[in-house]
């Protein structure tokens, strides 16, 4: 489930300072007509973070390098 906090662009544009004082790791998705059309996240939650992330959740079946095709 995405807990993402939603937002519609014109209350985004009356309360955008105090939106981004406020911001959380999880960013705010901007919508238009109900429809997301932006996220903000913080510069800092980039994608490094998910290096490394699954460690040792996931176990690899076969070659992971093959195609598949015989």
């Amino acid at each position: 489930m995405d807990t993402t906090r939603r937002i519609s662009a014109s209350r985004f544009k009356e309360q955008c300072l105090s939106l981004l004082d406020d911001l959380g790791a999880e960013g705010i998705v901007i919508t238009k007509r109900g429809k997301p059309v932006a996220k903000v996240v913080p510069i800092g939650s980039g994608c490094a973070a998910l290096i490394g992330s699954m460690k040792g959740r996931l176990k690899i079946k076969g070659n992971i390098m093959s195609t598949g095709v015989w």
